[in-house]
């Protein structure tokens, strides 16, 4: 019998698709059958949203894949205005801009799905990531704002609140490697280890495909138990 593919025919759009969940992202939605765009441009500089948009044409699935650097370690009162704002300017602006961008052409065509990779830690409150965390929780409260203005259009719109998922950036081998760090891993997070980014991305799979077309404006945590909603 021959396995169909979940994503046929659909045209996807990854946003920083060579960084954090962007390649695990297209190494299995190619395997689903998927026509990928996968754009690497700079979301934060002008125009740049709307110039992946505009570049990508007919999108039926839109991957917002957008993870910054940690910011973590700076205790709110050192926290300064510049790593405040840059928080907001690479997760929450171009959000929104990408989101602004893509929806003229679903709403047009009655069909569309957006799935966010955004964190965890909107969820769960973590000392000294002040600004990680707001900027996070922002992705939140927007994608359950427009996932419900979206939904009588067809188009369902869903966040992955993810964290302990594998990725060199956040999760280097020299940390991965350590047994301080093995051991907290234990006893933060129930499962007891991280997950793949393979995992995560047939999480995104799911929420792309047509099995969840009654998900709307969900913020879904995937942390292995480190947070329940």
């Amino acid at each position: 019998m021959t396995e169909i593919q979940r994503l046929a025919g659909k045209r996807v759009l990854i946003t920083q698709a060579d960084d954090y969940m962007g390649p695990a992202t297209a190494a299995l939605f190619a395997e689903e059958g998927a026509e990928l765009i996968s754009d690497t441009r700079d979301l934060t500089e002008s125009g740049a949203c709307e110039a992946a948009i505009a570049a990508a044409g007919e999108i039926d699935i839109l991957i917002a894949n957008l993870a910054s650097e940690n910011f973590s370690g700076t205790p709110v009162h050192e926290l300064g205005d510049d790593a405040w704002a840059t928080t907001f300017d690479m997760m929450v602006h171009p959000l929104h801009r990408l989101t602004r961008a893509v929806t003229p052409q679903m709403r047009a065509r009655g069909n569309g799905k957006i799935i966010v990779y955004g964190s965890a830690t909107a969820l769960k409150g973590m000392k000294t990531v002040a600004a990680y965390s707001a900027a996070r929780a922002a992705q939140v409260g927007y994608v359950q704002a427009v996932g419900v203005e979206l939904a009588p259009n067809n188009i369902q719109m869903n966040l992955i609140a993810q964290n302990y998922v594998e990725n060199p950036v956040y999760y280097p081998p020299e940390l991965t490697d350590n047994e301080r760090f093995q051991a907290s891993l234990k006893r933060q997070v129930p499962l007891g280890r991280l997950a793949t980014a393979r995992e995560d991305a047939l999480f995104a799979l799911f929420l792309a495909s047509q099995e969840s077309n009654f998900f709307v404006g969900q913020a879904i945590p995937f942390s292995g138990g480190w947070v329940q909603r």
